[in-house]
C-alpha cells in the first residue's frame, strides 16, 4: 500500500455459521452480534481505547459540575458550561470533519488524544491550588470542545472502513454498548472516588485513562485520505452541507436529536435535583441511570438488524426519550426518578442506532467526515443548548419545573418534525437508493480486493 492509496476493504462478512454471529432464533437472537470484534482486529483496539476513555472523562464529567455547584452555588452558573462549549464544538466539529476527509484519521485522532489529555492535566492543577479557580474550568470546557469537535467526525469516520458494510449495525450497536459500560462504571466509580478521596483524583484517573487510550490507538493501521482528496476548506465543508441538505432523511435525523436533546437533556442540574429530592447519594445513580437503560438495550439489540424502517424507530424512540424525561421531572421518590431515567436512556439509545445506521450506510467514503461534522453538531450542540435552557429555566422557575417542562416540549417537537420530515418517517433501508447504491460499492470493492 503506499502512502496515498485508501485503505483497503475491510473483511466481508463472517459466515452465517460462525458461532460468534447470533442465532435467528431464541434466547440468542437477542444478544448482541459479535461479528465485527472477531472480524476486525483494528476495531477491537479502536472499541478498548474508547472503553477505557469513556471511563476516564465519566470522571471528569461528573466532577467539574460538582466542583461548579461547590464553588458558586448557582445552576445557572453550571448550566453555563454548554454556552462556553458550543462555539468551539460548531465551528471545530465543522473543520474536523473536513480534516476527517483529507488527512490521515488516526493521526488526527491521535493528537487530539494527547490534547485532551492535557486539559485534564489542568484541571488537576487548578483544582490543586489553595482556592481552586472557577474561570479555569470554562477555559478548559470550551477547549476540550475544540478537541472533541476535531476529534470525533475521525473516529466516526474510521469506523465503515475497518468493519465490512453489512456489519455496521453490529458495530454501531458494540460501540454503543461500550460507551454505555464507561457511563454506568465512571459515574458510579466517580460518586466514591470524589466523597473518599477527593475530586483531584477523579482527574488523576482521567489522565490515566488517555495515557491508556492513546497506546491502544497507536496500534491503529493507518487510514489515509484519498489520493484525489481536497485540503480543508470552506467550500468543502459547504459541500458537505449541501450533500445533506439534499438528503432530507438525513437532516431529519439531525433534526430530531437535536430536539430532543434541546428539551430533555437536563443534565446540568442533576446536582440540584438529587438537593431538591433530598438525596444527594444518589447523584452518582442519576448521571448512570440513562446509562444502564442504553445498556440493557445494547444486551438485547439483536432484533436491531431485523428493522428495515429505521426513520420511523428514530422518532418514535426520541418522542418515548421526552415522554420518559417528563415523568422523571414529576416524581418525588428517587427510585421512580431513576427508574423513568433508565427508561429515558434505553429510549435514546435505540433512536441512537438507528441514527447512525442510516448514516453509516448511506453516505460515500470522501464525505464521510465531512458529514461526520454535522452529525457530530446534530448531536452534541443540543445537549449544550439544552444545559443552558434546563439551568436557565430552573433560576427562573424550579428545577422540577425545568425537567418535566422539557420532556413536554421534547413530545411536541418530535411530533411536529415526523409530521413535516415524509422523507424521515418511509425511510427503508433495503429499498432507499443511497443504501443500494452503497451496498453494491461495498460489494464491487470487496470482489476486486
Amino acid at each position: 500500500m503506499t502512502e496515498h492509496d485508501p485503505p483497503s476493504e475491510p473483511p466481508a462478512s463472517a459466515d452465517p455459521a460462525d458461532p460468534a454471529k447470533p442465532s435467528s432464533g431464541g434466547l440468542r437472537a437477542l444478544l448482541p452480534d459479535l461479528t465485527p470484534w472477531h472480524a476486525s482486529p483494528d476495531f477491537r483496539r479502536l472499541w478498548l481505547a474508547g472503553l477505557v476513555t469513556v471511563l476516564g472523562s465519566s470522571l471528569t464529567f461528573i466532577a467539574v459540575p460538582l466542583q461548579l455547584k461547590e464553588l458558586t452555588g448557582s445552576a445557572l452558573a453550571v448550566g453555563a458550561v454548554g454556552a462556553v462549549e458550543l462555539v468551539p464544538l460548531i465551528v471545530f466539529g465543522l473543520y474536523g470533519g473536513a480534516l476527517a476527509d483529507a488527512m490521515d484519521r488516526r493521526k488526527l485522532i491521535l493528537w487530539t488524544e494527547v490534547g485532551l489529555g492535557v486539559l485534564s492535566g489542568v484541571l488537576l492543577l487548578n483544582t490543586l491550588l489553595p482556592h481552586p479557580l472557577v474561570w479555569p474550568l470554562y477555559v478548559v470546557a470550551a477547549l476540550v470542545s475544540a478537541l472533541t469537535g476535531l476529534q470525533r467526525p475521525a473516529l466516526q469516520a474510521i469506523v465503515p472502513r475497518i468493519v465490512a458494510h453489512e456489519q455496521l449495525p453490529a458495530a454501531i450497536t458494540l460501540n454503543s454498548m461500550r460507551w454505555q459500560i464507561g457511563a454506568i462504571a465512571g459515574p458510579s466509580l466517580a460518586g466514591v472516588i470524589i466523597a473518599f478521596a477527593g475530586l483531584p483524583w477523579a482527574y488523576v484517573l482521567d489522565i490515566v485513562s488517555y495515557a491508556v487510550s492513546l497506546a491502544l490507538t497507536v496500534g491503529l493501521a493507518a487510514s489515509p485520505a484519498s489520493h484525489d482528496a481536497d485540503k480543508p476548506s470552506l467550500r468543502g465543508v459547504l459541500e458537505g452541507a449541501r450533500y445533506a441538505w439534499g438528503r432530507k432523511e438525513l437532516l431529519g435525523t439531525y433534526a430530531v436529536d437535536m430536539a430532543a436533546m434541546f428539551f430533555a437533556m437536563p443534565t446540568a442540574i442533576y446536582p440540584f435535583l438529587a438537593d431538591d429530592l433530598d438525596a444527594p447519594w444518589a447523584l452518582g445513580l442519576m448521571y448512570a441511570a440513562g446509562s444502564v437503560g442504553s445498556l440493557v438495550v445494547s444486551l438485547t439489540s439483536g432484533w436491531v438488524s431485523r428493522i428495515h424502517r429505521h426513520g420511523r424507530m428514530v422518532v418514535l424512540a426520541a418522542g418515548g426519550w421526552g415522554l420518559a424525561m417528563a415523568l422523571a421531572g414529576g416524581m418525588h421518590n428517587i427510585w421512580l426518578v431513576l427508574v423513568f431515567l433508565a427508561v429515558a436512556g434505553g429510549c435514546d439509545m435505540v433512536s441512537g442506532l438507528f441514527r447512525s445506521a442510516i448514516w453509516d450506510q448511506t453516505i460515500p467514503d470522501e464525505l464521510r467526515g465531512r458529514l461526520a461534522g454535522i452529525e457530530l453538531l446534530s448531536y452534541s450542540v443540543g445537549p449544550q443548548l439544552g444545559q443552558v435552557r434546563a439551568g436557565g429555566l430552573a433560576t427562573l422557575t424550579n428545577v422540577r419545573t425545568s425537567v418535566w417542562a422539557g420532556g413536554l416540549a421534547c413530545v411536541a417537537s418530535v411530533g411536529l418534525l415526523a409530521l413535516t420530515l415524509p422523507k424521515l418517517m418511509s425511510y427503508d433501508e433495503r429499498t432507499d437508493e443511497h443504501a443500494v447504491r452503497m451496498r453494491g460499492a461495498r460489494a464491487d470493492v470487496a470482489k476486486a480486493a
